[in-house]
């Protein structure tokens, strides 16, 4: 099981053997069924009776099974699956340009994330009198109410859920009355897609290239994954045309990434941002991008939390996660130094928690190691 040095397992902890391939054969046995999430990703965005669902970014062509590490310590315990295999992360996405945004305010590019959006960058959609206002950590917490259509997508595809909720598959009607900026918690992927423009505008360098450089070569990540943007989001910066990533897999593009890849970005946010020697990202901005938001208190910037133990009622408080479309998740529990990242795990409804699978995965992967 060890891919390098930073992995070594020949010091791993003691376990309980058993428990944990009871774990893992639970995650293998829990495959996103077909009717959550097909196969064969060619269908998709093809249904033409709903406005807007039409893919505008790449997609591949399909997805594999199950597959998934176990870090303790740094420490591979266990491994399933094809984990080099690039698989789409869906809004996994939106966390790594919450890692990219952390790294811009580590660089002093952002010296405020309560400072508006325009103070930064020209142009860009923030000069309606609305938008004005609206700050980074608005578009982080995704609490913006940012208004209008980029790259084709009216922010209304996701102002329909209703007043209170944090049901990601609430039911879609008449749009809701738009609120004053950082009054509402609204899970709405053309904002995101702002906010990744908003970054490029403000790093003035493709974003991929950005978490090529800054991020994923000094953890010792591989260099098959990709980050792609839509068909139509190339913008002009500086004279150079450069592409607008997507913070998911909505309609196409976002972050494709093998398992092993994303358990070192897991890593790196369990170690307060170091890697090594190198402090990747500051541990203020990880702090800050873990904090829930007053209006969801589970999430934070761009980072699931399980304020309340709301998400994982069998799991710490503290821990979080990036989560994406087939119930790819990359879950960090700081209390017992743990880094789970699964994919294709099917998504139960069952009482107490959105989740629930994911739940009885990590309760019985830290069954295994106390």
């Amino acid at each position: 099981m060890t891919w390098s040095p930073e992995f070594a397992d020949a010091a791993a902890p003691d376990v309980d053997s058993r428990a944990l391939q009871d774990a893992v054969e639970y995650a293998k046995i829990h495959d996103t069924p077909s009717e959550q999430l097909p196969y064969d990703f060619s269908s998709l965005g093809i249904d033409t009776e709903e406005e807007h669902a039409t893919l505008i970014g790449p997609m591949p062509d399909r997805r594999g099974g199950p597959s998934g590490v176990v870090l303790k310590d740094g420490h591979v315990l266990a491994e399933w699956g094809d984990t080099t295999r690039v698989e789409h992360a869906f809004s996994i996405s939106k966390s790594f340009l919450s890692i990219v945004g952390g790294v811009a305010y580590d660089r002093g590019h952002i010296a405020d994330v309560t400072d508006p959006v325009r103070e930064y960058i020209d142009g860009g959609g923030f000069d309606s009198p609305h938008n004005s206002e609206i700050t980074w950590e608005q578009l982080f917490q995704q609490t913006s109410e940012w208004e209008g259509t980029l790259f084709g997508k009216p922010d209304v595809i996701d102002r329909y859920r209703p007043v209170g909720t944090a049901d990601l598959d609430g039911e879609k009607g008449t749009p809701r009355e738009l609120r004053e900026p950082g009054t509402y918690w609204e899970y709405n992927d053309v904002r995101v897609n702002q906010l990744a423009l908003s970054l490029l505008r403000l790093w003035k360098k493709p974003l991929y290239k950005v978490l090529q450089h800054e991020v994923m070569n000094p953890i010792g990540a591989s260099s098959t994954w990709e980050w792609h943007g839509y068909y139509n989001s190339d913008v002009e910066i500086d004279g150079q045309r450069m592409k607008s990533v997507s913070g998911g897999g909505h309609w196409g593009g976002g972050v494709w990434m093998n398992t092993r890849d994303l358990a070192r970005v897991g890593q790196l946010m369990l170690n307060g941002g170091s890697w090594g020697e190198k402090q990747i990202l500051s541990p203020e901005w990880i702090d800050m991008a873990t904090t829930p938001c007053s209006l969801q208190p589970t999430y934070g910037y761009l980072w699931w939390l399980n304020e309340d133990r709301a998400l994982w009622p069998s799991a710490p408080e503290s821990s979080f996660a990036a989560i994406g479309s087939g119930s790819n998740v990359v879950w960090v529990d700081p209390e017992h130094d743990l880094v789970v990242v699964s994919r294709w795990l099917k998504k139960a409804e069952q009482e107490g928690s959105r989740r629930p699978n994911m739940d009885e995965l990590f309760q019985r992967v830290i069954s295994a190691v106390q």
